[in-house]
């Protein structure tokens, strides 16, 4: 017997085919219709990104204009470099948040992942044992947080809230379990390889022909997946604005290196891509191509946006939604491994609450709905880079914490109105 539950695994429900670009991608045939319909979509309230990006340029011109160092290629550089972690944890929460689920545990959980590899090292394992053994701990809590949320159906918020509060505790437990390793609640970092993350660089000459590369493979890429899209008759944009964009990702990836050549040292010569940039690029291109270019990832966006739909269409629920959370654990875990690289220790005083909710602020800051079926892997880098500027540029104007928790406030609270805005005026 034939039901509506048993369609194809490759039929895909119609939210899938809802995105805010598939209008202006269908109805353009030339560089120009592209830009009326674009245009009569942000009027629309459809803004995609601008907003974060005008937004981000706003910030950096007023530090700029307050202190010169702002600009400079040593801040810059350090700024990315600082930003790394903000980053891939904001990564970690698009997964779940595209579900229109959250998990406030995942600050936590890349703190006790650091713990477990600093430990391994401590005791003479090699660096990438530890690191997987970290990996697949942090990967496995992440499962066990979608199991209980999805097939319990309990509230992710309140899920991952005991998550974090238990594992603020495990983290204790394990440090305090460490002997004398973990001295003062501390466990140094032991490892050249681990603390080249934050505090290695590519040469020169090698930065560029990695940011060279990355660049050519990533608008080949981009003009690929637009190619067989217009050659199967699906939508995608004109082939100007294909070019466009690819030759965008070349430009940018240029400046990037020609920033992070420049000598930023004072005593040293010290010049180079930082390699937690490179690791950044791409973690970014592999969740990218999982999200966008995978089944796994249409359903991510079709639970998000209207999961009975979803259900009625085949997909399996529980399946997704464990796995979204499993991922999140997985690249948590990742980013405890390059926290850790930043400190050059972890301890006791971690505060994952708060590395959390600046996650989760990144994520939603660059356009990631709060409320499911919205959102790419890009979103939180360009949020990242949004509150790692706010941190950075009011400790150059010497302001305190207390002020940049406040300014990293208003700037969400504006890019959660933005979205509420924007949902108003698709509806």
């Amino acid at each position: 017997m034939t039901s509506v539950n048993q369609e194809p695994a490759s039929s895909e429900p119609a939210e899938l085919m809802a995105t805010p670009d598939a209008s202006a991608d269908l109805m353009a045939n030339s560089f120009g219709d592209y830009l009326r319909i674009v245009g009569r979509r942000v009027r629309s309230g459809e803004s995609g990104a601008l907003p974060v990006i005008a937004g981000l340029v706003a910030i950096v011109i007023f530090f700029d204009v307050k202190n010169s160092l702002f600009l400079s290629a040593g801040n810059l550089v350090n700024l990315m470099a600082q930003s790394a972690f903000i980053i891939t944890l904001g990564m970690a929460e698009v997964f779940v948040l595209l579900l229109g689920d959250i998990d406030l545990a995942a600050g936590y959980t890349a703190g006790c992942g650091a713990v477990i590899a600093l430990w391994m090292l401590a005791e003479g394992d090699p660096w990438w044992v530890a690191v997987i053994v970290s990996l697949i701990a942090c990967a496995a809590y992440g499962a066990l947080q979608g199991i209980i949320v999805a097939r319990l159906r309990l509230p992710s918020f309140v899920v991952t809230l005991a998550g974090q509060l238990g594992l603020a505790g495990v983290l204790l437990f394990l440090i305090d379990s460490t002997g004398s390793i973990g001295v003062g609640g501390v466990i140094n970092l032991h490892n050249s390889i681990i603390n080249d993350i934050e505090n290695g660089q590519l040469s020169p000459t090698a930065t560029w022909i990695v940011m060279i590369a990355v660049s050519l493979a990533a608008a080949a890429f981009l003009f690929y997946g637009d190619l067989r899209r217009r050659t199967a008759g699906l939508v995608a944009p004109p082939v100007s604005v294909t070019l466009l964009k690819g030759g965008a990702i070349v430009v940018a990836a240029v400046i990037i290196a020609a920033i992070a050549n420049q000598n930023r040292g004072r005593a040293i010569v010290l010049e180079g891509m930082p390699w937690s940039v490179l690791l950044v690029l791409g973690l970014l291109f592999l969740w990218t191509v999982l999200i966008g270019r995978t089944r796994f990832g249409r359903y991510l966006y079709a639970i998000g946006g209207n999961a009975e739909a979803a259900r009625r269409a085949g997909i399996s629920i529980v399946g997704i939604r464990t796995l979204a959370f499993t991922l999140t654990g997985l690249t948590a875990g990742l980013t405890g491994i390059i926290y850790a690289s930043y400190l050059g220790s972890i301890s006791t005083g971690v505060d994952g609450g708060t590395n959390v909710l600046d996650a989760i602020a990144a994520a939603v800051i660059g356009g990631t709905s709060l409320f499911g079926g919205r959102g790419k892997m890009l979103n939180a880098v360009l949020g990242g880079l949004v509150v790692g500027v706010i941190y950075n540029g009011l400790e150059l104007l010497g302001l305190s914490a207390a002020a940049q928790e406040m300014w990293t406030a208003l700037v969400l609270l504006a890019a959660v109105l933005v979205d509420r805005i924007t949902r108003r005026g698709s509806a």
